[in-house]
């Protein structure tokens, strides 16, 4: 009896320790390299760089600390990971998304950076070669000394940007890019199927999207149709009648145009109108305005349409009318401080279009 208690006091005392010592694993408290994430969008891929900060702490860093020649785990701690959303290229390598486990062979003239299909181990005690999606060399380059160990992403453009990791003197980026087209055409078709698909501003959204970049015009159209399909707006026709015109289909574009001007607002009139001013097209913005002014007289934008038109010609008297009409009809004090500014510039006689 004696022997069975002893066992069964030795076996409490051993699930009692192995609690606390899980439970002392699980706390948190200060590390002596800290964590970190950075996270950058390129397009809609959004990369993230998941790592502790290592200090040089007067420390000699390359050679000693970080042995040249060997795998070193691109940080502390547990794996440094990097993370992308979307396929992309690494040096120009193609690499799948997912998450992966980042470690580095660094060298003196010559760095070889890996990504590793294991993010989960401890730093890169348990590498392994055959576990790698890809190995790319770098080029390292003197930096400005960085005591904590850091990543940034630099030289970012629509479809690319540089990883770098500094530490004290010594920099290593490496570049990554997207197909910008195929990755934002994919999200689209994915967005598209859910909630998305029931408004018109979805598909405006992506028509626009094609037309600004000059990529994909006839699904460009097809998209602005079926946004006019859900609700036809001035919104979705003036587009549409912009895709038409970028396709070469002038009269179709003519036909589209004016049907979107039927729908206009008075404030809508008036944008469009100082659009076109933005496209040097003034007298087509001129006769936008004098629509406005006909179609809705007593709204304040067709005042201030109309004080342009009357400063485009030289008129600063009516100019000036206009614009006392527009002030004393504009609904907030944000609108009402840039007429004042426009009215004293109209009774300088300084035209208010340039």
């Amino acid at each position: 009896m004696l022997k069975t208690r002893l066992l069964v006091l030795l076996a409490s005392i051993l699930l009692l320790a192995s609690i606390c010592s899980a439970q002392t694993v699980m706390l948190n408290l200060p590390l002596q390299s800290q964590h970190a994430e950075i996270i950058q969008r390129i397009g809609v891929t959004d990369i993230t760089v998941n790592y502790h900060r290592p200090l040089v702490n007067s420390r000699q860093i390359w050679g000693k600390v970080v042995p040249y020649g060997e795998v070193w785990r691109a940080g502390a701690n547990e794996n440094t990971t990097v993370t992308f959303t979307d396929p992309v290229t690494i040096e120009g390598q193609a690499l799948d998304k997912g998450t992966y486990g980042l470690h580095m062979i660094p060298g003196e003239n010559q760095w070889t950076v890996i990504f590793s299909k294991m993010s989960t181990a401890w730093g890169s005690f348990s590498y392994k070669q055959d576990e790698d999606a890809l190995r790319v060399t770098v080029k390292p380059q003197t930096a400005d000394f960085h005591d904590a160990l850091t990543y940034d992403f630099d030289d970012v453009k629509p479809d690319s940007a540089v990883i770098t990791l500094r530490w004290e003197k010594v920099a290593v980026p490496f570049k990554v890019a997207v197909n910008l087209n195929d990755t934002v055409e994919a999200s689209i078709h994915q967005q598209l199927r859910g909630l998305n698909q029931y408004y018109w501003e979805s598909w405006d959204d992506v028509a626009t999207y094609y037309l600004t970049n000059k990529i994909n015009l006839d699904q460009a159209l097809k998209d602005e149709d079926q946004s006019i399909k859900v609700e036809a707006r001035f919104d979705n026709l003036i587009t549409k009648s912009k895709i038409l015109e970028a396709m070469g289909r002038k009269d179709d574009a003519t036909v589209a145009r004016n049907e979107a001007l039927e729908k206009a607002s008075a404030q809508q009139l008036y944008f469009y109108g100082r659009q076109l001013q933005g496209e040097k097209k003034q007298e087509e913005a001129f006769a936008i305005f004098r629509s406005n002014a006909k179609k809705f007289p007593d709204y304040w934008t067709s005042h201030v349409g109309m004080a342009r038109v009357y400063s485009g010609q030289g008129d600063f008297d009516k100019a000036v009318k206009e614009m006392q009409s527009a002030l004393a009809g504009t609904p907030d004090d944000a609108n009402r401080a840039n007429l004042e500014k426009y009215m004293k510039r109209l009774q300088s006689k300084d035209d208010i279009n340039r």
